[in-house]
């Protein structure tokens, strides 16, 4: 995402690549390119091997703020399957975030999440290898 949107929309820089690399995580989505890509990018934007490697399991790690947090239990609740009725995002995490985050942050996490999944069958179906671009390996 760019930079000037983030700053446009109080949206801390790393939290939509955090975002991305925690939906890439997620079991029902997960694939090695887009874990391999959006860990090299977070790597570039100088964020640490140990919280790298902890988004696997974010909610008990200590390397996290409470606004990455938030971020981070939106990704998986948007992703978690839910059974009929059952509400996707209950009012107190959305009150969590918003606690974090101002309405055009929370629009701006919504629009990164939704970045994520946008891209999500293009690695699932096209099986791009990682350090490859995606249109390479489409044969």
């Amino acid at each position: 995402m760019e930079k000037a949107i983030q700053s446009r929309f109080n949206m801390p820089e790393l939290v939509p690549e955090l975002a991305e690399i925690s939906a890439a995580l997620f079991k029902a989505t997960g694939n090695t390119y887009t874990l391999v890509r959006q860990a090299r990018e977070l790597r570039k934007l100088g964020e640490s091997e140990d919280r790298i490697d902890a988004l696997a399991s974010w909610w008990d790690a200590p390397y996290f703020t409470y606004a990455e947090r938030a971020a981070l239990a939106l990704v998986e609740a948007v992703l978690r399957p839910s059974t009929a009725g059952e509400e996707k995002i209950p009012d107190e995490l959305y009150a969590q975030a918003a606690e974090h985050y101002d309405p055009k942050a929370l629009a701006t996490l919504a629009i990164a999440i939704g970045q994520a999944m946008f891209f999500m069958p293009v690695a699932l179906i096209g099986k791009p290898l990682p350090g490859m671009p995606p249109a390479e390996t489409w044969t």
